[in-house]
């Protein structure tokens, strides 16, 4: 009677599929518990690390982090330098410096590549989920997870004469191992041989110059690969590799000539085999350089809000593996190769931080000292303009400040957009040069959802590329269409107008009194030609507004008709005091006056004339009437005007108005052409 099994691994859950039974050494004791032999009562730690901690990718760098954790003494790995027995070598050459500034190798004649690899390895690498392939990628294996250094192995005899590390030709065809065929970018780094590539540099071997059951002399590589000429580039061969993995995070650049030590004895003992010396290229000019960074106390217990002995400190960074040395105020520190995370001063701190814990850093309540910024009395707050447009029926729209750039260029063709050198999409790419873009697409969006009335306004930063520099301009931009009243049995049907919205940017701008506010005839692409306003506070133009131009809206795609505006926010708020003035006990006298002019002469341009011809008395001038039809020429129209005049201390008399009267008719007929009518 048997108690016994022959098993494959899959049946004993060592491995999720197995071909055939397992195979055991032979000189496996007999009788004793397997579970005891393969060392299974063992525990299996996942680690899950921050791209930031490359040095713990290795049991060693691991052994690093908890032996300072737990403030013990970490043993060195003890690495007998290998005695080179033959001298063959092969020529190094790096053709991409700033990619691969170091490049190591050794030739190891006369290994046997059908030798079985120790038990032990074999069930260290199967427990870290990398399978067994032969003892050569096994040894290159085991010393990436003991020491962190990815290497790999060339069959010498494939190499056509010395290895070459230059970037790829675009378009250059290589055979991955696994058999996968690949067509290169030029951006990509590959180490060749005088005829062709042979492997994608810190990625993946190629299948001609791999190791097979049949190599008996190889060559085997470290180097050193600059993490931004790696990042990335497995993703773009659809490859993610245990090698690209560290590479692309940076992996210690002091660590080759040890990892490639060890790896020799490993494979010597394991293959045999003669070593040849080690080969090293360095362009030293683009290494790494040794960071050296001051740390200050007073900068540790400020960020902390603790004051930790300087012994303590002192301590923990040595722990870290750092070299520190006191310095007026702090520490200069020395930080060692393998830690890439480490470059400024808050790096340290944050190191102390994690090494003390943060369970136990203290927790004080914020203080500052506030003081109230003065504010000008005449400045109208934001808050309250924004209140200003909600009660007048907007909502206040929230839009991004990077758009599409086609639609950029309509609505503002003048200016180039300020592009974005890593934008969220290719339709969120260029900064805005006006409000109205986000403001249009929120219109329409709404325009398409039956929202047929739309009322919205906005204030941000517009960005404006000048010679060089970024004009960033604090603006208020809004927008209606739509219907004038809200819908009900007694409101009409009326549409909004060009006039709807001049009258809400003019009631914005009398909050802050209104002073010296103008509207002239305007232009702008975006813009109706003959529905256009510029704004303007005294002399200086603060914005525009108008109806969208039809050949925008149509190439937009909005069949509703809308009116926008934009506003320097700065001269919204910026107001004046209001002065006290006597209301006149006199009585005000009157004069209504009507002209005929030419289509062409704006309103402005009467108004500007009547307020310098009409006397120092004047106190109103307002135009009620605008007719063209019956009775006037085409191309002319007829304005009807009316005048006041008050004084506060006494009565005016006929002789003063008509007079006055008398002006404004002369200036208006010699300045305008114009006609009073009877």
């Amino acid at each position: 009677e048997s108690f016994g099994m022959l098993c494959a691994e899959a049946e004993m859950g060592m491995s999720d599929s197995s071909d055939g039974l397992m195979e055991l050494p032979s000189d496996a004791p007999l009788g004793k518990d397997i579970r005891e032999y393969l060392q299974l009562n063992d525990t299996v730690i996942e680690v899950d690390l921050t791209p930031n901690r490359a040095d713990c990718l290795s049991i060693n760098g691991l052994a690093r982090e908890v032996g300072t954790l737990n403030k013990e003494d970490v043993i060195e790995q003890e690495i007998a330098e290998v005695t080179a027995v033959i001298d063959d070598t092969v020529a190094v050459t790096l053709s991409a410096v700033d990619a691969c500034p170091k490049y190591v190798g050794r030739v190891i004649k006369g290994v046997n590549v059908q030798a079985q690899t120790p038990l032990w390895m074999v069930e260290k690498l199967r427990r870290s989920d990398i399978r067994s392939i032969d003892p050569i990628v096994d040894v290159t294996n085991f010393v990436l997870l003991e020491m962190g250094q990815p290497m790999h192995a060339f069959d010498l005899v494939k190499l056509d004469g010395g290895i070459n590390v230059r970037m790829a030709k675009s378009g250059e065809a290589l055979t991955l191992l696994g058999g996968q065929e690949v067509k290169l970018n030029d951006d990509t780094l590959v180490i060749a041989d005088q005829s062709k590539a042979l492997a994608i540099a810190g990625i993946m071997g190629g299948e001609f110059s791999g190791v097979t059951s049949d190599t008996q002399d190889i060559f085997l590589e470290l180097a050193y690969f600059n993490p931004i000429a790696i990042a990335g580039k497995a993703r773009n061969y659809g490859l993610h590799t245990d090698s690209s993995h560290r590479f692309e995070r940076g992996v210690d650049y002091n660590l080759h000539a040890k990892a490639a030590q060890r790896a020799t004895q490993l494979i010597l003992d394991i293959c045999g085999g003669q070593a040849g010396p080690v080969v090293q290229a360095i362009e030293e000019s683009a290494m790494p350089k040794p960071a050296k960074v001051t740390l200050r106390a007073a900068r540790v217990k400020q960020v902390l809000a603790l004051e930790l002995p300087a012994s303590d400190i002192e301590e923990m960074l040595t722990r870290l593996g750092m070299t520190v040395s006191n310095i007026e105020g702090g520490w200069s520190v020395d930080v060692p190769s393998y830690r890439f995370d480490i470059a400024i001063e808050s790096d340290l701190i944050e190191e102390i931080a994690r090494i003390y814990g943060y369970n136990l850093l203290p927790v004080n309540t914020p203080q500052a000292a506030l003081e109230l910024a003065v504010q000008p009395e005449v400045n109208t707050a934001i808050q309250t303009i924004k209140h200003f447009w909600v009660d007048r029926g907007y909502q206040e729209a929230i839009t991004y400040s990077f758009v599409d750039p086609k639609t950029q260029k309509l609505v503002d063709p003048a200016v180039d957009g300020l592009e974005l050198a890593n934008p969220i999409s290719a339709d969120m790419s260029v900064m805005r040069s006006t409000l109205w873009v986000g403001l249009i697409k929120a219109a329409e969006h709404n325009l398409n959802r039956q929202q047929d009335t739309v009322r919205l306004f906005e204030t941000g930063l517009r960005f404006i590329p000048t010679e060089g520099e970024l004009d960033q301009h604090q603006v208020i931009s809004g927008l209606i269409c739509g219907s004038r009243l809200v819908k009900g049995w007694s409101n009409g049907v009326d549409k909004v107008d060009f006039f709807d919205l001049k009258g809400d940017v003019e009631a914005m701008l009398a909050l802050g009194g209104g002073a010296d506010i103008r509207f002239e005839v305007g232009s702008h692409p975006a813009l109706h030609p003959g529905q256009c306003a510029a704004i303007f506070k005294g002399d200086k133009k603060i914005g525009l507004m108008g109806a969208l131009h039809p050949e925008l809206q149509k190439k937009l795609g909005i069949k509703t008709q809308l009116y926008v505006y934009e506003v320097l926010l700065a001269d919204v708020r910026e107001g004046v005091i209001p002065e006290f003035s006597l209301v006149s006990k006199f009585p005000a006298v009157s004069r209504d006056l009507a002209f005929i002019v030419e289509e062409s002469v704006q309103w402005a341009q009467v108004e500007d004339i009547i307020q310098k011809q009409a006397g120092d008395k004047l106190s109103q001038v307002t135009l009620f009437d605008v007719y063209r039809g019956q009775g006037i020429e085409n191309g002319r129209k007829s304005l009807a005007l009316g005048l006041t005049w008050q004084d506060p201390s006494r009565t005016l008399n006929d002789e003063e108005i008509t007079s006055w009267v008398d002006n404004v008719v002369t200036a208006l007929t010699e300045g305008l052409a114009a006609q009073l009518r009877g």
